[in-house]
């Protein structure tokens, strides 16, 4: 196996670290098409809903989203990935925003955030903020669908999360509504990752 190029940037948290990979396209990361679960999630839901992807990459989920009918932003903070995602999304390309997940602000309460590669992009020490994030963004009853790395080695990204750590991250927030195993993962994530959709709780006044 080749050894990764030599990067200029080793902050995950500046876009100068994701703007670098993409141009030199070291993305690793990156499906290149739509997940095979993303696919029977969209198809099986009741109606159209308000989604969000964040940290979108290349966005290739947007599409699928958009042509069932949902109103779907997806946002990146790396300027070179939001102009590729772009390039690619055709009549969905306006729906792609260049935006900080931690203050970006949508326009309606979030029926859905779509989680593929965000959380283990970002160091854990920032994961209680993203998980705060979550809650904020969506409506009560609202849905956390993706993908979850599980894995244990110290360097990232990707940064691997365990059951307990998750459950410790969204059991304030959260229940968990289905977790699968994925069939058609990437190597990068091989045997690492579940499919999981954690339902925002219902707060009592």
């Amino acid at each position: 196996m080749a050894a990764p190029p030599a990067f200029s940037s080793r902050d995950p948290l500046s876009p100068q670290f994701w703007d670098e990979r993409f141009e030199r396209a070291f993305t690793p990361w990156e499906r290149g098409g739509v997940s095979m679960a993303l696919r029977r999630f969209v198809a099986d839901a009741a109606r159209p809903l308000v989604a969000l992807a964040p940290g979108c990459g290349t966005a290739h989920e947007l599409a699928l989203m958009c042509e069932a009918g949902w109103d779907a932003t997806a946002i990146d903070f790396s300027p070179e990935a939001v102009a590729r995602a772009r390039a690619l999304a055709g009549p969905w390309a306006d729906r792609i925003l260049q935006a900080d997940f931690f203050t970006y602000a949508p326009a309606r309460p979030l029926d859905l955030v779509y989680e593929q590669a965000f959380l283990c992009a970002m160091p854990r020490e920032r994961w209680d903020a993203v998980a705060r994030r979550w809650e904020a963004l969506l409506a009560p009853g609202g849905l956390l669908a993706g993908y979850f790395y599980f894995d244990d080695a110290a360097k990232g990204p990707p940064f691997g999360t365990s059951r307990a750590r998750l459950d410790e991250l969204l059991h304030n927030g959260f229940e968990c509504i289905a977790d699968e195993a994925v069939e058609d993962s990437i190597p990068v994530f091989a045997a690492k990752e579940r499919w999981m959709v954690w339902r925002k709780r219902q707060r009592m006044l």
